[in-house]
Parts: C-alpha cells; structure tokens; sequence
C-alpha cells in the first residue's frame, strides 16, 4: 500500500505511517493546489523526507487547472523543480493530472530529454486524460493508475482506454477518501473498494479479477521497487 503527501505536513504524517506501518509506504510532494511557496527549505526537507527507505515516490505532483488553486506558472515551476528532486533521487513520481494533460506531458517530455527517467518513470495517478493522453503516457514510460470512476456509467472513454491499454500498464488505486466506485458512490472512499475497480477492469478486458489483482501488484512491485 503506498500513502503519498500532498503537502510537508501530510509527507511527515506518511513517512512516520510508513516507518510505524510495513508494508505500508510513503510518497512525499507538493500537490498543485497547495498554497505552498517551494523553496530551498521545503525541496530540502522533501530530500531528507525521501531518504527514510519507507519512502518509494516523489508525490502527488503534477497540475490542476480545474481548480485554480495556484496560478500554472506557479504549478509548472513546482512541477519541474519536484520532477528534479525525483531525478536526482532516483526515484518515481505520482502524478496529479486535471485538465493539464498537455502541459504535463510536454514538461514530463522535456525533462526526459534533459536527463529525466524514461523506465517506470512513474503513474498518472487517477488517470482522467482521452485515448491520445493515455497512450503519450504509456510512451513516456508512465502507468495508468485507474480508480472508481472507471465503474461510473458516464465513463465510457475511460473504459475504451482501460480496454486497449497494455496490462503491464495498468495500476489499480484508491484515491481514498475520494472517487469511491459506483456501489459506495458519494461515501467515504477506502482500500477494502479497489475489488470493485479490479472487477471492472476485468470486466471491460475479458479477463479474470484474480488475474488482473496479480498484474497490478507486479506492476506496482515494479515501479516502486518495493520487493528489492
């Protein structure tokens, strides 16, 4: 199970869950909506904050443009500075993508050409992007982290992508407390509600959910690195 941070209080709160809680894991980050000035103290204390080995991500980062929280130059700036951070640690990122997918993949492309990971290089964290979004992700080296909207009747298109995308792409996740499937719509969101997310994939795959649980644990053990 992997908790990320969306800000300094909650990256501490996940990396002490994380020390007192194997095999639970932390992620640390700025989210886009956060009202957070990122410095030179706050990008050192994520890199103290990632040195703790319960630590496997640098996240949730990435752009929202639907709220707007924080102007998107500001969110680019954080954006480029975090996916820094994750390069000079070696470690993947959590992304947090609404209604920025081209800006997020055009930034995630050129900080790729200038050194950045191009394998597991980290997930889309709840992906809500179109067909073309998903498939520059999966060429960037990205997964596809899917969660309870893929049970909403309206999501067809998510659906489609889930489809067609290849397994060895695909995370299953929670973002608890929000986003639970469609039988617990509207409640309070938690692990236990991933099999209703897996049974969907399975359905609209033809496969079975054992098979598709086991895949998306081998996926994430893969990025994560979490078995070494």
């Amino acid at each position: 199970m992997l908790n990320p941070g969306i800000n300094l209080e909650s990256s501490r709160a996940a990396v002490q869950l994380a020390v007192r809680c194997q095999p639970v894991y932390a992620a640390v980050g700025i989210h886009p909506n956060e009202h957070v000035q990122l410095g030179r103290e706050t990008l050192r204390e994520l890199r103290a904050l990632a040195a703790e080995p319960a630590v496997v991500a640098i996240g949730e980062i990435g752009l929202d443009y639907y709220h707007h929280m924080t102007p998107p130059g500001e969110q680019q700036r954080r954006f480029r500075a975090q996916l820094d951070l994750a390069a000079e640690l070696e470690l993947p990122v959590i992304i947090h993508c609404r209604n920025a997918h081209a800006d997020a993949l055009g930034i995630i492309s050129a900080w790729q050409a200038s050194g950045g990971a191009k394998v597991n290089a980290g997930v889309f964290h709840s992906f809500g992007g179109d067909a073309v979004h998903a498939e520059t992700a999966r060429e960037l080296g990205f997964y596809l982290g899917i969660t309870g909207p893929v049970t909403f009747p309206t999501a067809d298109g998510l659906r489609k992508i889930v489809a067609h995308m290849p397994e060895d792409r695909l995370l299953i996740e929670t973002d608890a407390p929000f986003l639970a499937p469609q039988p617990r719509r509207g409640k309070r969101n938690e692990p236990a509600h991933v099999r209703w997310v897996a049974e969907k994939i399975a359905a609209v795959r033809a496969a079975k959910t054992e098979a598709i649980a086991q895949a998306s644990t081998e996926n994430a053990n893969r990025l994560f690195a979490w078995d070494d």
